[in-house]
């Protein structure tokens, strides 16, 4: 006779064990003491800012019992397991940035893109101008928006089945990320955008019945994109290198020759 299988048991995930935890627990206190004091060679305060504070303080009671948890039960067997309270932080804890990176992947699959092609595009920019993205949020948009406006524009040309001359009928759909460090906790401020790999166009009489339905959209018909090889992310490089140093001159924060001088 086929046994029931039994239920798999709850474990709780210790992060007192884990190299990271025990690093920042030894050592957090004593480099706020020493970014407090200026010990970075420079002059004033150096201390973190408090959001960087509590984003630390948090994670270093994530998954702690003695930081509070809930007592959970199984109404079919009567077994009995406590949870520890998480953080749900975004950028120290890795156990909670990653359960926020599934649930906003399974979000977007499951209710922001449709079932159609998705690309995504990463914008890097020199060492030089991330220091203005990270503490101005303006130049941060001025950026993002250069950013859509040539994925879009490179969408719209390389999408053989949009023969609408009227390019402002034709829509892109994305969803942009800021990261603000790198993968060494390194201070990088940086763009990735997933693309549905083509533009949306309103339809026009009872066509595109096929392309609606795909697209979800009633009155919408998707026309995909084909040809978008190295010859063309290359121009979209060099399409983006002006047009973004262009706008940090145009902002006065670089003048016209250092601009010409990295471009070259």
């Amino acid at each position: 006779m086929p046994t029931t299988p039994k239920p798999k048991l709850y474990n709780s995930r210790h992060p007192e064990r884990t190299l990271l935890y025990q690093t920042v627990a030894e050592h957090y206190e004593t480099w706020i003491d020493l970014a407090s004091a200026g010990q970075s060679g420079g002059q004033g305060d150096h201390s973190p800012k408090p959001y960087v504070r509590k984003a630390f303080e948090r994670y270093l009671e994530c998954g702690i019992f003695a930081h509070g948890f809930a007592r959970s039960r199984c109404g079919d067997c009567g077994h009995d397991f406590l949870v520890a309270f998480s953080c749900k932080g975004r950028g120290v804890c890795p156990s909670c940035n990653t359960r926020c990176m599934a649930e906003a992947a399974a979000h977007l699959t499951d209710h922001g893109f449709p079932r159609l092609p998705v690309r995504q595009w990463v914008l890097s920019v020199p060492k030089r101008l991330p220091y203005f993205m990270q503490r101005d949020g303006a130049v941060l948009g001025m950026v993002l928006r250069i950013f859509l406006r040539v994925i879009a524009q490179t969408l719209q040309a390389n999408s053989p089945g949009a023969q609408n001359p009227d390019k402002t009928a034709l829509h892109i759909g994305a969803v942009a990320f800021i990261y603000r460090f790198g993968s060494s906790l390194n201070e990088h401020v940086h763009l990735h955008v997933c693309t549905v790999d083509g533009v949306f166009e309103e339809a026009a009489g009872e066509g595109g019945a096929a392309a609606q339905a795909q697209a979800r959209a009633p009155g919408v018909i998707f026309h995909p994109a084909s040809g978008i090889a190295c010859e063309v992310v290359a121009q979209v490089q060099a399409s983006l290198r002006k047009r973004i140093l262009r706008g940090f001159v145009g902002r006065g924060l670089l003048e016209g020759f250092e601009a010409k001088e990295m471009l070259a």
